[in-house]
């Protein structure tokens, strides 16, 4: 039996509504109020783990799930540009976002590149296929699961910005002792 990872990305937050940069921000009221109505069950796993920051957290506890703080699943580390929109930092200049969104070595916002994180998360999933039949749930943010599809294709970094992870989506790794598969992404929980 393969071993499985789910990885579902977190609930919508201001950020994700304003096309920002996210900081360490808790989910909406109304999002919190339609998780408490949503009803999802989880499939089985051996463990549950969620990324440390407070959305990835809420998102858990909403979905009845009680989890383990992993900081591999960390948020890219979109430094200087937290809490600032897209839009806001491209009219302010536009070079800096351009060479962004063209070179995943790049980092004029003087966080992680995406280069850094595909190694962070790849070195991650590494250490998942230790144990080969393990089923591992993982809460997590859409440039997580952006990375873990990138790492699992051997896919270049360059297509990091053509897959589209939506917030509260299932996304299905397995591991057949040998490689990592993607099976299924970006299914929406409701």
């Amino acid at each position: 039996m393969p071993a499985r990872l789910t990885l579902i990305s977190h609930a919508p937050t201001a950020a994700t509504r304003l096309s920002a940069f996210p900081t360490d921000e808790p989910l909406e009221e109304s999002v919190l109020s339609k998780l408490a109505t949503l009803n999802w069950q989880p499939p089985r796993a051996q463990q549950i783990l969620a990324a440390p920051e407070l959305r990835t957290q809420q998102t858990a506890k909403a979905l009845n799930l009680t989890t383990t703080p992993t900081n591999e699943l960390r948020d890219l580390d979109y430094g200087i540009w937290q809490g600032r929109t897209l839009n806001d930092l491209y009219t302010e200049d536009p070079a800096p976002i351009a060479l962004w969104l063209t070179d995943p070595t790049a980092t004029p916002h003087k966080g992680e590149s995406i280069t850094a994180l595909i190694t962070r998360i790849g070195d991650w999933l590494t250490t998942l296929t230790v144990e080969d039949t393990i089923h591992t749930i993982a809460i997590t943010h859409p440039a997580v699961i952006r990375a873990a599809i990138l790492y699992t294709l051997n896919a270049p970094p360059q297509s990091f910005w053509r897959i589209d992870i939506a917030p509260l989506t299932l996304t299905d790794l397995r591991h057949n002792g040998r490689t990592w598969t993607l099976r299924a992404s970006a299914i929406p929980l409701a």
